[in-house]
C-alpha cells in the first residue's frame, strides 16, 4: 500500500480518533553489562565482549549491576513515577538467534517504577501530559546482520551473522499509558514526547540517548477508533524507530494507513511493522496476536530488588535541573521572548546553542548561527539540526572569527559550508579557501580607486555632502573583492580619498 493510495491525513482525522502507545528503550551508559562484568564499550571486535553469563552457558550465574538499578530509579523519579519498595526480575522466554539464552531477563508484573507522567511542550507552546505506565529494567539482545540480500533484512539474504557484544547491555523500557485526546496532533505529541524524554535521560547523565546510534529507540503503537466512540481499535506496532522526525512520520503514516483499511471495510491486523526512512512508509513484520505467550516466570537466579526509601529520597534530592526548568532559566539568561524561545525549541536548538555559548560564543551569535544558516541547511536536507557534521565548538570558532573581524557574515557562511563538507576546522577552511577579510589599506586601495573612477557621478554626490551615497561605492568594492573586504574600512578609505569627513 503506497502513500499515493492512502486517504489524506485530514480525511482520516475527519472520521477517526487516534490512540497511541509509545514504548521507548534506552541503553544505559554503564561500563559493564546488566548481569555480568563484560564491557559495554562500542566498536569492539564482534563477540569479543562476552562471557559465560551473557552467553547463557550452563552453570553461569547473573549478578545485578548496581549502577543500572540506580539509573532506573533516577529515571523513574524524573518521570514522576512511584518507585517500588520491592520488585524482581523475570524470564521472558522466546527463541530468536540474537538471544543466546533463549530468554530475556526483564521485569514483568513488578516493575521498578510505575504510574508517572511527563509534560511535553508542543510547537505552539501548549503543554500535553503523557501518562507513564511503567519503566522497567531489562537487558538488550545481540545484533543480527543479514548478508547477501539487497535490503539488509532477512528476506533474500544468503546468510546471517551474529554479534553478542550487545547482549546483556542494560536497558530501561519506558511504556506510556494509552495516549488519547491528541486528535490531529497525535504525531506531533509523539515526537515531542520522545524529544522531551531524550532530554530528561541526558540531563540525568544515565545515557547519551543517541537515537542514531541505537542508544534510544521507539516502538510506535497506534490504533484508530471512530470519532465519538470509546472502544480502542486494533493496534499496529512500528518497531525500532530511530529519530524524532521518523517517530512523527511513522505515526502520521499509520493513521492514514489504518483509516484507508477501515474506510474500505477491511480489518486491521495486529502486527509489528518496519518503518522505511526513504519514503516514510511502513511494511508488515510479523503477526502479533494477543495469544502470544512468553511464559514469564520469576528469575530464580536473582534476588528481588528492594530500594531503601532513604536511598530513593537521597536520589530524588540529588536530581539535576530537569529540562523544563533549565529551559526557563536559559530563556531568561538569553533574553528571549516566549515566541523566540519556542522557535529555538521547535528547531531542537537548545542544546547546541548552550554548548556553543559554553565554548565561548556570545549568546546572540550562538543563536544566530544555529537558528539561521544551520537550521536552513537542516531543513533543506531533511536532517535533524544536531545531526549535521559540525560541532558547537566549531560554530563558536566561526563566531569568534567574525567577532575578531577576520570574517564577515557572508564569508562565515562559506566557512560553515566548508566545515559541513568535511574540509576541516574553521581556520583550515579559511586558509584553504582564502576567505579571510581583507582590511589592509594597500590591498584595498586599488579596488577603492577603481570604484571611484567607475562611478564618478556617485563620487561627486559624496563630495557635495551626500555621504549616505557612499553605500553604492562600498558595494562596488565588496563585489570586486568577492565579499572579502572589511566594509567598515572600505567606507573610511572612500571618504578619505574623496576628502569628506566620515559620519
Amino acid at each position: 500500500m503506497s502513500v499515493m493510495n492512502l486517504v489524506s491525513y485530514e480525511d482520516a482525522l475527519a472520521s477517526y480518533d487516534p490512540v497511541m502507545g509509545l514504548e521507548v528503550h534506552v541503553e544505559l551508559g554503564t561500563k559493564t553489562k546488566m548481569f555480568c562484568g563484560c564491557s559495554t564499550e562500542l566498536g569492539a571486535e564482534p563477540n569479543s565482549q562476552t562471557c559465560p553469563t551473557c552467553l547463557g552457558l550452563p552453570g553461569s550465574l547473573p549478578v545485578v549491576n548496581a549502577v543500572g538499578v540506580e539509573s532506573a530509579v533516577k529515571i523513574g523519579l524524573a518521570l514522576n513515577c512511584e518507585i517500588a519498595e520491592w520488585c524482581r526480575f523475570a524470564r521472558k522466554n522466546y527463541f530468536y538467534p540474537d538471544m543466546p539464552k533463549n530468554f530475556q531477563t526483564s521485569q514483568y508484573d513488578e516493575p521498578i517504577a510505575f504510574n508517572g507522567y511527563l509534560d511535553v511542550q508542543l510547537e505552539d507552546g501548549s503543554t500535553f501530559r503523557v501518562e507513564i505506565e511503567r519503566a522497567h529494567m531489562e537487558e538488550d539482545t545481540g545484533k543480527s546482520s543479514h548478508v547477501g540480500g539487497a535490503t539488509g533484512r532477512i528476506h533474500g539474504a544468503t546468510h546471517s551473522l551474529l554479534d553478542y557484544n550487545r547482549a546483556g547491555i542494560p536497558l530501561i523500557e519506558i511504556v506510556t499509558k494509552p495516549i488519547t485526546g491528541a486528535g490531529e496532533r497525535a504525531p506531533e505529541v509523539a515526537k515531542a514526547y520522545v524529544a522531551e524524554l531524550r532530554e530528561v535521560i541526558r540531563s540525568l547523565g544515565v545515557s547519551e540517548a543517541r537515537m542514531d546510534k541505537g542508544q534510544m529507540r521507539c516502538d510506535v503503537n497506534l490504533s484508530l477508533r471512530p470519532n465519538g466512540t470509546e472502544t480502542f481499535g486494533t493496534r499496529s506496532e512500528t518497531k525500532n524507530v530511530n529519530s524524532l522526525r521518523s517517530v512523527e512520520r511513522a505515526a502520521r503514516y499509520e493513521i492514514r494507513r489504518h483509516a484507508t483499511v477501515l474506510s474500505d471495510g477491511g480489518s486491521i491486523v495486529q502486527e509489528t511493522r518496519h518503518f522505511h526512512e526513504d519514503d516514510g512508509t511502513t511494511t508488515s513484520g510479523r503477526i502479533k496476536d494477543n495469544a502470544e505467550d512468553y511464559r514469564y516466570f520469576p528469575e530464580p537466579d536473582l534476588v528481588p530488588v528492594a530500594p531503601a526509601r532513604e536511598w530513593v529520597e537521597e536520589l530524588r534530592a540529588a536530581l539535576p535541573e530537569l529540562p523544563r526548568v533549565r529551559r526557563a532559566r536559559l530563556q531568561a539568561e538569553w533574553g528571549l521572548s516566549d515566541k523566540d524561545m519556542q522557535a529555538v525549541l521547535n528547531a531542537g536548538a537548545v542544546e547546541p546553542i548552550q554548548e556553543t555559548i559554553a565554548a565561548g560564543a556570545p549568546a546572540d551569535q550562538a543563536r544566530k548561527w544555529w537558528m539561521g544558516e544551520l537550521a536552513r541547511r537542516a531543513n533543506e536536507t531533511g536532517t535533524e539540526l544536531t545531526e549535521q557534521p559540525i560541532t558547537p565548538a566549531q560554530v563558536a570558532r566561526v563566531a569568534a572569527l567574525v567577532g575578531e573581524g577576520k570574517l564577515n557574515d557572508k564569508l562565515a557562511r562559506q566557512v560553515i559550508e566548508g566545515v559541513l563538507a568535511g574540509e576541516g576546522e574553521p581556520d583550515e577552511v579559511v586558509e584553504k579557501r582564502g576567505l579571510a577579510v581583507v582590511s589592509d589599506d594597500s590591498a584595498l586601495g586599488a579596488a577603492v580607486d577603481q570604484a571611484i573612477a567607475e562611478n564618478e557621478a556617485i563620487a561627486a554626490k559624496i563630495r557635495d555632502g551626500k555621504v549616505q551615497a557612499v553605500g553604492a561605492l562600498v558595494g562596488a568594492v565588496m563585489k570586486a573583492t568577492r565579499g572579502q573586504a572589511d566594509a567598515a574600512r572600505v567606507k573610511d578609505l572612500i571618504l578619505e580619498r574623496l576628502g569628506v569627513e566620515g559620519q
